[in-house]
């Protein structure tokens, strides 16, 4: 996985995303919409009417995440031990800093660690110094029906690696969301786990190079990857 943003502003990065993730669509051509619309004229009208409300749904989440720097949001959907499913929201997202992104890093942990509710460890990754952060929130109440309550989905696990870019003033924040609280140790992982593919060295080009040398061990962000997801 690649991520840049729409004005090819740096930094660009890479990072593995691991099975059972399903990406959205944040940047969907003209032509795709237009198919989807004519798609659902041809509905019958009850059917249209809630095909209709989930694509204004959509396109009002598209617009919120692109509004705060969301370039990548993945759907994490995987089978639990009483045979059910667990599920989970992966976001990748730029931090503008006013200056040095690593002091900014540095800042946040300070920050974060006033917050008895949020736990906090410096991380050693192959790209670079990072942070994780998590803790346990209230869940986001629905809006259309806000009397509802559900005891269960109170609460969710949240977890955030922050990560300096080498080049600019922004951060990498990769973050993970689940309302399975028995699930978060599971879900930490999987997070750590696509910190630690997390490369600003186009693989492509990386991949070119070493056909040019001596096979050698794996070091760095391929051993990461190879080991978090084989």
């Amino acid at each position: 996985m690649t991520t840049a943003s729409q004005d090819t502003r740096k930094p660009a990065f890479w990072y593995g995303l691991p099975v059972g993730y399903m990406s959205l669509d944040l940047l969907p051509p003209a032509e795709r919409l237009m198919e989807i619309i004519n798609q659902l004229r041809g509905l019958p009208e009850q059917e249209r009417d809630e095909a209709d409300r989930a694509l204004r749904l959509y396109a009002g989440i598209i617009g919120l995440l692109n509004t705060n720097r969301v370039q990548e949001c993945a759907l994490g959907m995987h089978p639990d031990d009483v045979g059910g499913f667990t599920t989970s929201v992966f976001t990748v997202s730029t931090l503008p800093t006013s200056g040095s992104a690593k002091l900014a890093v540095a800042g946040l942990a300070g920050s974060a660690a006033d917050d008895p509710d949020e736990g906090l460890r410096p991380l050693e990754l192959p790209c670079g110094l990072g942070f994780l952060a998590e803790k346990r929130a209230p869940a986001p109440r629905s809006t259309r029906h806000p009397e509802r309550s559900d005891a269960a989905s109170s609460h969710i696990w949240q977890g955030t690696v922050a990560v300096a870019a080498p080049s600019t003033p922004e951060l990498i924040v990769l973050q993970m969301v689940t309302p399975d609280l028995d699930s978060a140790d599971d879900y930490r992982n999987i997070l750590l786990g696509i910190a630690r593919t997390l490369t600003f060295t186009d693989p492509a080009r990386a991949t070119a190079t070493d056909e040019d040398r001596e096979p050698e061990a794996p070091t760095g962000a391929a051993v990461a990857m190879r080991n978090d997801f084989g």
